[in-house]
């Protein structure tokens, strides 16, 4: 099935709803990159047993393919100042819900309640902010379809999968705030930003330095 092994296959479909491969991945240790940017496989997380937002993404969009769904991601993108963040999405009696591997208490699992990928896409706007307040989504991309990569062996491949990212980057994405908008809106109330801070996953120090990756901790 999808190149894996027999071993893969067998955890695979053990993550047989959405509400199981979110526990997966909350379970996951966050891939915090310290020996330099990745974009890994399913396969190379599954080995790895660390993943970011990305790649947590692509292995949650593996498993909802291998329950009938499309392996569908979802592009959100923000200023400069802050980090993009991907989801996967799933759907459900004609709903959609996401899911999403990061180290935050925000920007997590979205229940298939909503009507149409823009309004789930809205669901994030308001906790997407800095430690400052600042509210920083400003874009999200039409579904990108995983498909697209079979002949390139996406689920399985051992190096890094940044014709994903780039497709990512290119998907057509709909801008929120309209003109001068941003200057308008209200900073996060205090009590907000104390609860953005609280990760899942602490940083371990280490001697290495960290490159800036778009995927930090989202």
């Amino acid at each position: 099935m999808f190149g894996l092994n027999q071993n893969e296959v067998r955890l695979v479909k053990k993550l047989s709803s959405p509400k199981k491969i979110q526990d997966f991945l909350n379970a996951l240790p966050f891939n915090f990159e310290k020996r330099g940017e990745t974009c890994m496989s399913p396969r190379r997380v599954l080995r790895e047993g660390v993943a970011h937002c990305l790649e947590g993404a692509l292995l949650a969009a593996l498993a909802l393919r291998a329950q009938g769904q499309e392996p569908l991601l979802l592009d959100l993108t923000s200023t400069a100042r802050d980090d993009d963040h991907v989801v996967a999405l799933f759907r459900f009696h004609g709903r959609w819900g996401a899911i999403s591997k990061t180290n935050h208490a925000v920007l997590r699992y979205r229940e298939p309640v909503y009507s149409s990928v823009r309004e789930l896409a809205m669901s994030y706007f308001h906790e997407y902010f800095l430690n400052d307040g600042k509210k920083t989504l400003r874009s999200f991309s039409v579904p990108v379809d995983l498909r697209r990569f079979d002949r390139r062996g996406w689920a399985t491949d051992e190096k890094d999968l940044w014709y994903i990212v780039d497709a990512l980057d290119n998907a057509k994405h709909t801008r929120i705030l309209r003109k001068g908008q941003d200057r308008t809106l209200r900073l996060a109330d205090a009590i907000e930003i104390e609860a953005g801070k609280v990760v899942e996953w602490e940083r371990k120090k280490s001697k290495i330095q960290e490159p800036k990756s778009k995927w930090r901790e989202n």
